[in-house]
Parts: structure tokens; sequence; C-alpha cells
């Protein structure tokens, strides 16, 4: 809620496996918000989310979650191995601690990120990318079905987010759930499958194709930012 006013009221939504979804929408329009009911970091007044009918929060371990570098503690005195490494935990139950298993996975995890030689350094001294990898190396040692990544583009550079998209690829291959919250509506038909586009609300869900359209974008966004997206695309497809 904002200001004692529910962000949303009322919506449904279904994410796929094997697919990327986009979720597009603008400022505060309860993109995180929907995320974070999901996974009962926030507790909302009513309604739930399941996966196989079975409820989200009992199955937390299945789920990667990546926030906004904004939200993180980056003077937290934990280096670039032990948070790949803190991947593992969820599996390991009680009292146990990472072992040699574990921590094969996590170097193979930071490797797979082009990141093995930053492995002792502290999350604090790294760029946006190389951030943004070393949280989805996380998310690869984790072995997670479902992994949701909120705004994982902003301020970092092409490679890092070239390499970001060919693992979630491979995700989609997989057949895993994979959620990404995004801002940058260039690159919505390159980068997903289905798209959910809010406001406050679910305003269309679906396959790209069929979602990511002038009408839609003007009724959530602007007229002049519907003009500028789809007059651009059409440009650079003549």
């Amino acid at each position: 809620m904002y200001d004692d006013l529910p962000v949303f009221k009322q919506l449904a939504v279904t994410f796929a496996p094997g697919k990327i979804t986009g979720i597009i929408g603008p400022n505060g329009a309860g993109k995180s918000t929907l995320i974070k009911g999901m996974l009962g970091l926030v507790k909302p007044q009513s309604g739930s989310a399941s996966i196989a009918g079975q409820p989200l929060n009992k199955q937390l371990t299945r789920v990667a979650y990546v926030e906004q570098r904004k939200d993180l503690d980056l003077t937290f005195p934990i280096n670039v191995f032990d948070v790949v490494l803190s991947g593992t935990y969820g599996k390991l139950g009680l009292f146990r601690s990472p072992g040699k298993n574990e921590k094969k996975q996590a170097a193979a995890a930071l490797e797979q990120v082009g990141l093995s030689d930053y492995a002792s350094r502290q999350i604090g001294n790294l760029s946006g990318g190389q951030l943004q990898r070393v949280f989805v190396a996380r998310a690869i040692a984790q072995k997670a079905d479902i992994i949701i990544l909120d705004e994982p583009f902003v301020g970092i550079d092409l490679k890092s987010e070239h390499e970001i998209m060919q693992i979630l690829k491979q995700w989609r291959s997989a057949g895993k759930i994979i959620i990404v919250i995004h801002h940058d509506l260039n690159k919505v038909t390159a980068y997903f499958d289905d798209l959910v586009i809010m406001d406050h609300g679910i305003e269309a869900a679906g396959p790209v194709a069929q979602v990511y359209t002038p009408e839609n974008i003007r009724q959530v966004f602007s007229d002049d930012l519907s003009s500028v997206l789809f007059t651009s695309q059409a440009g650079e497809r003549g």
C-alpha cells in the first residue's frame, strides 16, 4: 500500500515455464510490489501465489530473486565467491555448511559468468554489470526453477547485458520460469516471449506479439512514447 491506498485491488496473472516474461509499466505501477507480494516479502491484504497448486511462499528454495541494485547493501563485508556460494544454502538444511560439492558449484557458476578472477573481491568494489553477473551466478548455483530479476539491466554495460540474456535463454531452454521487471521498452520484442503490462493492476498479459501494441503502450504510458516506439521500430523493419 502507498499512503494507506492499495497498490492494486485485483489482479491475476500466470507465468509460463519455458518463457522469458517481461513486466513493464510506469514508475509506481506496482511491478516490484507484485513480485514481493508473490514471494511473501510484503503481506497482501488478500490473495495468493502458487506453483503446481502449492503456495509459492512454501517453496522459496525453488526461487532465485535478484533485487534492484539500489535495494542492496553494497557495504556488507562479503566477497563475490561467498555471495555465489549462498545460493546453495537453501538445499543444505539446518546446521549444515557448504562442502566441497557446493563450493565446486559456486566456482563453476562464477566461471560461467566470466568472473572467476573476482572471487575474493568485496561486492561493493564491482561495476554494475559485474554485480548483476554475480547474482546471476548465485541463481545458477542455486539451481532454481523460478528466476526473478528486478530491473537487472539498469546501469550495466552492454557486454554484461548480452551475457545475462544468454543465460536467461539457457534457462528458458531448460523449461524454467523467468520473470524480468524491465524498463527499456525498445528491447521488449528482442528479449521477451511473454509480456505483462501493469498500471496498478494488469492492463494486458500474453505473448509479446499480442500485448506489445501501440494501443496498450498509449493507454499505460503516453501517446508520444507510443508514437516514438512504434515509428522507430517500423523504420528499423523497413
